[in-house]
């Protein structure tokens, strides 16, 4: 992701940008006026501001949910660590009460957190977080227009969000800071018991620490990565926020970062430069990965399988082209490289088991891949009506969420992980193979006896 300053942008800059390397979707306080990015010298004033609408527009695309502001960042939630479990059975007016409603032994619907707003100023658009389920009746997969949990935020808009996998909260990275929401939740799993308080005292050390581009727990949530838009990059033991690395870099933004599923490697992508890989127990760079000939690295992430196939994903943009590089692990060497698309990618994802990837484009497009072959099983054109901002695959592997500067989030299936697209005509060709061979072993004199002498 690239670094913008603050002021108008043109459309045609805008382009230029994104395509020049990865689109960023931060650091600019006044949403209804995008801001040019750092390169951006020419001062011609032939160009004139590309600017937001004052308001979001009511109508989303087909398979979209309008939230009524420009969302910047979502996940979806480990209800599993979050919702308390229901009381034990033996108060028998509660008994008569839960048989009553819905079945009370009926797990909730998956739930997503987004965050986002309208900026500083009078624009009419509020900053907040929102939880929003999964229809359950709807006949296709959707967020629920009503949300579960809402937050106004003030004055501040949530660019980034971490959530962590253990249900310690939810940590937004805001103009100045960062801060952490704890969860509140009573006895049992109805969704309308949840709600998020901040915890002012949670985060000291990242409170005035400007802007940060990337913020990431680990697959445990035991250390608690941040990237900042001034290039510094703090790595903390969590929940002690003990200091576990830092490094400083003034002249570059950090535009990405991601942790190995093992919890050893931490991979860092800025605005310019190789993808640099930190060791987490020694605190020292093991690999500085580097670009070929007019690429640009953009998102970083590790695959989630925790194996000798680990596979690091790193995107980048080359001429007219998005592409999508792996890397391995242990020698560190390139192991794939494939181009996507000829739109700017500007939203990444693995899914959780290391089956599927997934890109989203400055055009609203969604693509998603295998993650061996790369090869392309779902396309989704004109997915949103803007930039699409983020992707995050669910737990189970099975839906991906978007989301998008035309205040939509969307929800996309994406079938079997395990099937990875592939056909299963040679698993049956395998079966019936094994069949006959075990048919000829059982009776083999048989068959030997049929043959002419």
């Amino acid at each position: 992701m690239s670094t913008f300053d603050q002021g108008p942008l043109c459309k045609e800059h805008l382009y230029s940008q994104a395509k020049g390397q990865v689109v960023n979707l931060n650091a600019f306080e006044n949403t209804r006026t995008l801001p040019p990015p750092a390169a951006c010298t020419s001062g011609d004033r032939r160009h004139r501001p590309t600017r937001l609408p004052r308001r979001p527009a009511a109508m989303a695309p087909r398979g979209g949910q309008s939230y009524g502001f420009p969302i910047y960042c979502a996940a979806w939630l480990p209800l599993g660590h979050i919702l308390k479990p229901d009381p034990p059975a033996g108060d028998a007016d509660a008994d008569a009460d839960a048989s009553s409603a819905a079945s009370p032994s009926s797990p909730p619907p998956p739930m997503a957190a987004l965050g986002g707003g309208g900026g500083e100023g009078r624009s009419g658009v509020p900053n907040k977080l929102v939880v929003a389920a999964l229809d359950p009746a709807g006949e296709e997969a959707a967020l629920s227009p009503e949300a579960v949990v809402e937050v106004k935020t003030k004055e501040e808009v949530p660019y980034r969000m971490a959530v962590h996998p253990r249900g310690d909260g939810v940590l937004c990275a805001f103009p100045n800071g960062c801060r952490l929401y704890r969860w509140e939740s009573q006895e049992g799993d109805e969704p309308r018991k949840l709600a998020l308080e901040p915890d002012q005292e949670a985060l000291a050390d990242l409170k005035d620490v400007g802007l940060q581009l990337a913020v990431s727990f680990s697959g445990e949530g035991s250390i608690l990565a941040t990237g900042g838009e001034d290039g510094h990059l703090r790595v903390f033991k969590w929940p002690a926020m003990e200091s576990v690395l830092t490094e400083a870099d003034t002249k570059t933004s950090i535009k990405d970062l991601s942790f190995s599923s093992d919890e050893k490697f931490l991979a860092v992508n800025r605005s310019s430069g190789p993808c640099r890989v930190w060791d987490l127990l020694s605190s020292e760079v093991v690999a500085n990965l580097p670009r070929e000939a007019g690429e640009i690295f953009g998102f970083c992430r590790f695959s989630n399988k925790i194996d000798s196939s680990n596979i690091l994903f790193i995107t980048a943009m080359q001429g007219d082209y998005g592409k999508i590089i792996s890397w391995n692990t242990t020698s560190w060497t390139r192991v794939g490289s494939k181009k996507i698309t000829r739109e700017a990618i500007s939203a990444f994802a693995v899914s959780p088991d290391g089956s599927l990837l997934a890109i989203g484009t400055i055009e609203g497009t969604i693509i998603v891949l295998g993650s061996k072959d790369m090869r392309t099983l779902i396309t989704v054109k004109k997915a949103h009506l803007g930039i699409v901002t983020t992707l995050a695959f669910s737990q189970d592997s099975r839906t991906l969420l978007s989301t998008s500067f035309d205040s939509t989030a969307r929800v996309t299936s994406v079938g079997s992980p395990k099937g990875n697209g592939a056909s299963v005509w040679p698993m049956l060709l395998v079966i019936i193979l094994a069949i006959l061979v075990y048919y000829c072993m059982q009776h083999k004199e048989e068959l030997l006896a049929m043959l002419p002498r």
